[in-house]
């Protein structure tokens, strides 16, 4: 069959993933050339907060793609595949195949040949389910399907390594400085730089803080010490909406620590997960199961207060980081 001379595409394309590539692949198997619509930053801006700008997501695209796909802006609904008299084909999923029937209705109309209809199959993650943009930001997969923290790690009880000591030492985050004996300066600051998602506070004296200054996080995790001291003021729990416990020993990071992180980032209501041991590793799991956006806050001894927002770079680095940790 000879090939179509020119296909169109349409969509968001946010956190272009192994789904967006198997879409156009289809498209240039199709056609010796692909125009990609991508939905400008107006029409995109309900969606999420967290969603790529359209010059992210064209770059994305442009990065990966040969000379054959070009990238263009798409400022409605319909764009130009209803009125094209230069293009012969038109690409789409399942969810988006009734929209290209609907256009191929509206050039029927109009008087003009309808466009092949080339549908691209769903790709799958790891678990079986559609990889999507939107289970990108929710920070469950990569954009090639992968789980950031795998079953194999979820059954496991991780313990530190001597060789981690000094890559820890070095803050994730950015560190808003303060003194120790007016902790809310650090945190006024932290909480000025923080975004729209969820707040995750790690530590007694990071969530005593908050609620100092009237606000509940909508996660936190304690364990009644500061510096390894028993604290003689325990944390107000009735806060919170909900209490978790979960023994994680020191230098640990054990299933029930990861198991609480993920039942706690589910609720829609405050949550405090009382750690039986030491929460001080908690970040790292926090980060590999918490949606793009998650700000976490937690205590650098002696300097202030750690705030880092939940993004790739951080599920890259806390995968990396744990999977030097000792598995017993």
């Amino acid at each position: 069959m000879a090939k179509l001379s020119r296909c169109l595409v349409g969509g968001t394309f946010d956190r272009f993933h192994a789904g967006h590539k198997a879409l156009l692949l289809a498209g240039l198997a199709a056609g010796e050339f692909v125009e990609v619509w991508i939905v400008n930053d107006r029409m995109s801006s309900h969606k999420s907060p967290f969603l790529q700008s359209f010059e992210q997501r064209r770059s994305s695209i442009l990065d990966w793609a040969d000379e054959r796909i070009t990238t263009h802006e798409l400022s409605n609904h319909i764009g130009p595949a209803a009125h094209r008299t230069d293009c012969d084909g038109i690409i789409c999923t399942p969810e988006t195949l009734i929209t290209c029937e609907k256009i191929n209705e509206m050039r029927l109309k109009s008087g003009l040949t309808p466009l092949q209809i080339i549908e691209a199959p769903h790709i799958l993650d790891q678990t079986g389910t559609i990889i999507s943009s939107s289970r990108i930001r929710a920070g469950a997969i990569d954009s090639n399907g992968n789980l950031w923290l795998e079953k194999h790690n979820r059954i496991n009880t991780h313990h530190f390594v001597s060789s981690l000591d000094e890559e820890l030492k070095q803050p994730m985050g950015d560190l808003h400085i303060g003194p120790e004996d007016m902790t809310d300066v650090a945190m006024s600051s932290a909480l000025e730089d923080c975004t729209s998602g969820a707040l995750v506070a790690v530590g007694d004296v990071c969530v005593g803080t908050l609620i100092d200054m009237g606000i509940t996080p909508d996660i936190a995790l304690i364990d009644g010490k500061t510096k390894r001291v028993e604290l003689k003021h325990k944390i107000e729990v009735e806060s919170f909406d909900i209490l978790l416990s979960a023994d994680n020993p020191a230098g640990q990071i054990t299933p029930q620590l990861m198991d609480s992180i993920e039942v706690a980032l589910a609720n829609e209501t405050p949550t405090c997960i009382e750690v039986n041991g030491e929460e001080d590793l908690a970040p790292i799991i926090i980060h590999l199961l918490a949606p793009i956006g998650t700000n976490v806050l937690y205590g650098q001894p002696g300097e202030g207060l750690i705030l880092r927002v939940t993004d790739e770079k951080a599920k890259i680095r806390c995968k990396d980081i744990l999977s030097k940790f000792e598995v017993r």
